[in-house]
């Protein structure tokens, strides 16, 4: 399965409590799934980390599909070059440790 298709599955899945949810609380709930996968970072638990980097994927997934976007597609025009910024792979630019 491919980024679009996962996508498209949970565009079947889910597409009626997503519209009826609408985009900002949809991704409000994307953002709590991102804290989800940092607290299960924070403990070091694999299969927590493995539920909440499907999870996050899912509702980034809910999010494009509002905005009728195709993530494989923003993503390989982001980085299917290489880093956006220098265009190498691997990256050439000065390393940043941010935030």
């Amino acid at each position: 399965m491919d980024i679009s298709e996962f996508q498209y599955m949970i565009w079947k899945t889910y597409r009626h409590h997503d519209e009826k949810r609408g985009l900002m609380k949809t991704y409000k709930w994307l953002v709590s799934e991102v804290e989800e996968l940092g607290r299960a970072l924070s403990k070091n638990n694999i299969d927590n980390i493995k539920e909440e980097l499907a999870d996050v994927l899912a509702w980034l997934s809910s999010v494009a599909n509002l905005l009728k976007m195709d993530l494989e597609e923003v993503c390989i025009a982001r980085y299917g070059a290489g880093c956006p910024k220098c265009r190498y792979i691997p990256c050439r630019c000065t390393y940043r440790e941010k935030p």
